[in-house]
């Protein structure tokens, strides 16, 4: 079968530059599926996409013009329709040949096969492979029809009358087997080989003779680099030489990454110029700066190499590559001035308001229409977070303090402009009024997603509002009903989750010395923030368990990456501290190594389901109820046994305690062996049930051991 290289290019007005690489993707992905699924890709073949903000296309080097002959299977329909009492094929079957393309069939040439119901006639042979040029359309038309485009525009096409949706307006299609147009049409686009270079520079039109010159011409004469890999590692390479040739760096944080993506889908022939703003404007904080340079001007800031500090210098990712680059210069610098006094004026403004006054302005600010304003939830996390610093022994006037200013920015100017600085700017305006280091760390640090501050007891007071924060935040809108769903969350609970096991985290590994982790009691907490919701929110009753469940279950996800399912599910059953799954975890996982551990597991879960169908409350074993020596060895064991199991227990020796258990293994199986536990006498029954019972608690004191069964 002959074959050539395939070329598809949708040339359109630009896309949207942050779902560029997910249309080019699915652009690609679906043609190079669609003609694997038709067989029209030999082995070997490559494939290669291109992206750029006015184009989509994949380029395949090997597409047969038509496909090897395929096996078929046809299962048509029952034998007893299918065949009349003589074996002859009836009408309905004849019909269905035709309609599969298949009359050329008699009923001879069928088998029948059963599918342990009924016998069914089937149709195998050798069927023509598909033709290229006559698949080629449902191939593009397939591809368009499942982009994800994020929002579909209607326009009106050259006739005048009709009208198409996409994306965006398409104005070209190109479709080449090798020096072959293939006919198609999309969008009301017919095929050819015409393309277009850049909007400014190069050949406004290309006239491709062969697919696979495509790139070479557009790079050459139509200064276009149209792979959008190339193209990125070629604006990164301009950025970094750039910046080390000023002493500088763009900086390592993700938005770095995300710009670079961005700015990528903005350009078809980058270039990088270097401009700059008056000194003047470093006086603002410099997350407002680099926030506006990067947010609305796709700028890349640039940054002191040794202080990290932000420099008034920045580089510019530009589309255009004059031979005198001074007027693409100015006047990106004369539009960054204005973005850039305007930060200048939030912040001179901001700063004439105090804290105090802002705070009171949170009554006119709505959190939830269910939860009340901003100040109703300052109020009740000021109260979250004075409780647990009690419990820990911490500064409460600190954390009431911290939780007091942590939402007063909402009512400035410059988290008006840039939602994104909340936090950020109220710790710029709790130092500018002479607030502790300890509050203002703990303002900027409150929207982290994660608790990482460094692990000392500076940074306990930012712990405080972090867990309050997220407490108030995860019982308020679970309580309301809004519960994550799938993929849905949209005010961050599980999020909020993490961030509290982030907290515990955190807590461990400071091991302050004057600060007790595991008086840090979260279903306390969660009980008290229910308490602090008016009754008007009508928050359900069950909200503090369902949450600390839901945290446990975020915790699961997280400790499945480590350590085994069962080791986890035992832990996780008896609903334990957060401060101690760790320690449990491991504790069990010693455990489970011993080979004790198989036998005590299976006997757990044997009197898990004896417990099951107790009626009624068991009441201490009477020893003098106790007739078969193996039940009056197990009550000695645990006579022996069960005091020392607490005592470790409380001292949080939770392998030591479970190393004991496993001691109890003789008595155990004996027990099973040689006593019928469900005994005819009543009394017997009961204080056989009880000494389970007493038995099971025991074993479990650390986690549910039934579940390594």
């Amino acid at each position: 079968m002959t074959n050539h290289a395939l070329l598809i290019e949708l040339l359109t007005e630009e896309l949207p530059p942050k779902a560029l690489q997910r249309l080019s993707d699915a652009f690609a992905n679906s043609i190079e599926a669609d003609l694997n699924k038709l067989a029209l890709l030999p082995t070997g073949y490559k494939s290669r996409r291109f992206a750029t903000p006015r184009r989509l296309a994949i380029l395949i080097d090997q597409v047969l013009e038509q496909a090897p002959e395929q096996d078929f299977t046809e299962r048509l329909m029952p034998a007893k329709v299918g065949l009349d009492a003589h074996g002859n094929a009836t009408a309905a079957l004849n019909k269905r040949l035709e309609a599969k393309g298949l009359g050329h069939l008699t009923a001879a040439d069928l088998v029948v096969e059963s599918d342990g119901k009924q016998d069914f006639l089937i149709a195998r042979g050798k069927a023509p492979g598909a033709i290229l040029k006559n698949r080629i359309q449902e191939v593009i038309e397939h591809s368009i029809n499942q982009l994800p485009i994020p929002k579909v525009m209607r326009y009106q096409l050259q006739d005048g009358q009709s009208s198409v949706r996409f994306v965006r307006p398409a104005h070209r299609l190109v479709v080449l087997h090798g020096d072959t147009i293939l006919a198609a049409e999309a969008l009301g686009l017919s095929a050819d080989r015409i393309t277009e270079g850049h909007r400014f520079m190069g050949a406004s039109t290309l006239t491709l003779n062969h697919a696979e010159e495509y790139e070479r011409r557009l790079a050459e004469e139509g200064m276009v680099i149209a792979d959008y890999d190339v193209r990125k590692a070629d604006i990164q390479k301009q950025l970094l030489e750039t910046a080390e040739s000023l002493n500088s760096t763009i900086g390592d944080d993700p938005e770095v990454a995300t710009l670079l993506d961005e700015v990528t889908a903005l350009v078809e022939h980058p270039t990088v110029y270097v401009g700059q703003f008056d000194q003047a404007f470093l006086e603002v904080p410099q997350e407002c700066l680099i926030l506006t340079m990067r947010l609305n001007q796709k700028y890349f800031p640039l940054f002191d190499k040794t202080s990290g500090k932000l420099d008034h210098r920045f580089l510019i990712v530009s589309n255009m590559r004059p031979a005198d680059p001074k007027n693409i210069i100015e006047g990106n610098e004369r539009v960054v001035r204005p973005r850039l006094a305007d930060a200048k004026f939030f912040f001179d403004t901001d700063k004439k308001t105090s804290q105090n006054d802002r705070v009171e302005q949170l009554a006119n600010v709505v959190y939830h229409n269910k939860l009340g304003s901003q100040l109703q939830r300052t109020e009740r996390v000021q109260q979250l977070a004075a409780l647990i610093a009690s419990q820990l022994g911490a500064d409460t006037a600190l954390a009431k303090r911290a939780a007091y200013l942590a939402k007063a920015d909402l009512s400035s100017l410059m988290v008006g402009e840039f939602p994104e600085l909340q936090g950020v700017m109220a710790a710029y305006y709790a130092t500018h009024e002479g607030e502790s280091d300890e509050i203002c760390q703990a303002l900027a640090h409150q929207y982290d997603v994660r608790f990482n501050l460094a692990p000392n007891k500076d940074g306990l007071t930012a712990l405080l509002l972090f867990v309050a924060e997220r407490v108030e935040t995860l019982v308020g809108i679970w309580g309301i009903g809004s519960i994550p769903t799938g993929e849905r969350d949209p005010y961050g609970l599980r999020r909020a989750a993490l961030g509290i096991i982030s907290a515990y985290e955190w807590l461990k590994k400071a091991n302050l010395s004057d600060i007790n982790s595991s008086q840090l009691d979260l279903p306390a907490i969660l009980n008290k923030s229910l308490e602090l919701f008016d009754a008007e929110s009508q928050l359900s009753p069950d909200t503090p368990n369902e949450v600390y469940q839901f945290i446990l279950e975020r915790y699961r996800n997280q400790l499945q990456h480590e350590h085994s399912k069962a080791v986890i599910d035992a832990v996780l059953a008896v609903n334990p501290p957060l401060d101690q799954i760790p320690e449990r975890i491991a504790a069990i996982e010693t455990f489970s190594q011993l080979e004790e551990a198989e036998s005590l597991a299976a006997a757990n879960k044997r009197i898990t389901n004896l417990l099951r169908k107790v009626e009624g409350e068991l009441v201490k074993p009477d020893k003098s109820l106790l007739q078969e020596e193996a039940e009056k060895e197990l009550f000695s064991m645990l006579q022996a046994v069960e005091p020392k199991a607490h005592a470790l227990f409380t001292s949080k020796d939770f392998t030591g305690s479970m190393s004991l258990m496993a001691t109890a293994r003789p008595a155990v199986d004996k027990f099973f062996n040689e006593v019928m536990v469900m005994a005819d006498d009543p009394a017997i029954r009961s204080n056989r049930l009880s000494l389970l019972s007493r038995l099971h608690s025991t074993m479990n004191l650390i986690a549910d051991i039934s579940c390594l069964a």
